[in-house]
């Protein structure tokens, strides 16, 4: 029999990791990416347990384990640095199956991208699906150089996904999540503090080490969309956070303006009907963009991605494997998105009282929240066993948590 041949537009987190699973599963794949490189455009992405079970089947995730930084008590933080709440690394690692793994994007994609044969990725291929295919015809996908037939596409092409947009036309597209969000990766010298999440008025700012040693900090304030500083992004943080708690200052005053990334943050607010059409998948934000207040963007790439190969023949199955869970987990993200970016003034005391008070009557309230999410298994197909070895197979699909 010939070969079956999957295309995937875009060389992100989840199209890598579609692609590494297809090639698993003996599809011939081509990922096309619009980028000169697949040097990520990011800082750092944060992988949970369920994240890190799907690496589970493509042989990584103790590789990806073995990076975990997030050592002992972090929490939740006011702006004068006043401990709203506590969290346990170890409590969180005992209740979800595994640790929370802080790592670089360049780190995770040059893993997966590891597990490719040489010649998968063709970057500067900007690539448009002209045909999404059907039972009796194959998708084409066309760039500017030929056209590529596929028995199968895999559109991980982001949150203004082009694909989206044709195969489910009329549909409404990603808009503003009412904030912009900065990033950091970068050395602090001397800078020893807990893991934390500082929440203000209509601002937050996060703060975590890397296992490499460098920190990573992240910030988000309400701003009407498309605004950007007068001069400089360090700038705008210094007027925004430098007089906040420690080591907030510190990392402000280690960074260059060219160390920041500034990102208006998008989403789809109206769930899709389907993740696929004919012969092509939706994947990671082209299917459900949602805010990045539970950490869960790039991990429901990573999961779409395994569940994706597991029902690669059977399309429908991947979307009534998925459709609900991610869409479960995008209002949970709104929801969460509004909490943490209140910004009136008895709003805010309310909610902090609140999480403080509850914080101390029910200490793993703040862990249940992600009860559901992070304590997902993948699915295998009859008789496989994930690659990693130790490794547990949760059964079938039916094991996911809606």
């Amino acid at each position: 029999m010939a070969q079956s041949r999957a295309v995937v537009i875009g060389g992100g987190i989840g199209g890598l990791t579609a692609a590494a699973a297809l090639h698993r599963d003996g599809w011939q794949v081509t990922v096309v990416e619009r980028a000169g490189s697949l040097e990520p455009v990011g800082a750092a992405i944060s992988l949970a347990p369920n994240a890190l079970r799907a690496l589970d089947v493509l042989g990584i995730g103790e590789e990806i384990r073995d990076l975990a930084a997030w050592q002992g008590d972090g929490g939740l933080r006011a702006p004068r640095g006043r401990w709203l709440s506590r969290s346990d690394a170890e409590a969180a690692a005992a209740r979800f199956g595994g640790p929370l793994v802080l790592l670089h994007r360049a780190t995770l994609v040059s893993s997966l991208a590891a597990l490719l044969p040489p010649g998968t990725v063709r970057t500067a291929a900007a690539a448009v699906l002209a045909d999404p295919g059907d039972r009796d015809r194959p998708a084409r996908v066309t760039t500017a150089d030929d056209e590529l037939e596929a028995d199968l596409v895999v559109a991980a092409d982001g949150v203004h996904s082009r694909a989206r947009s044709l195969l489910f036309p009329g549909r409404p597209g990603a808009v503003y999540a009412g904030f912009t969000t900065w990033r950091l990766v970068l050395p602090v010298p001397g800078a020893r503090f807990a893991s934390h999440e500082t929440w203000g008025r209509g601002r937050l700012w996060g703060t975590h080490p890397l296992k490499d040693g460098r920190v990573y900090a992240y910030a988000a304030a309400t701003a009407p969309a498309g605004v950007r500083a007068p001069d400089d992004e360090r700038a705008e943080l210094l007027r925004r956070f430098g007089d906040w708690h420690d080591p907030i200052p510190a990392v402000l005053a280690a960074a260059r303006p060219k160390d920041v990334l500034r990102h208006d943050v998008h989403h789809l607010a109206e769930s899709l009907p389907a993740f696929h059409h004919g012969r092509t998948a939706l994947l990671g934000d082209a299917a459900h963009a949602m805010p990045p207040t539970l950490g869960q963007g790039g991990n429901q790439a990573i999961e779409d991605a395994v569940v994706l190969a597991c029902h690669a023949r059977d399309l429908p199955a991947y979307t009534a494997a998925r459709l609900p869970r991610t869409t479960a987990i995008a209002r949970q993200a709104v929801r969460a998105a509004r909490l943490s970016m209140a910004d009136g003034r008895v709003t805010v005391a309310v909610r902090d009282t609140a999480i403080a008070v509850l914080s101390k009557a029910a200490p793993a309230l703040l862990l249940r929240s992600f009860d559901g999410i992070a304590d997902w298994r993948p699915p295998y197909a009859s008789g496989r066993t994930p690659a990693a070895s130790g490794s547990t197979p949760a059964g079938n699909h039916d094991r996911e948590r809606t």
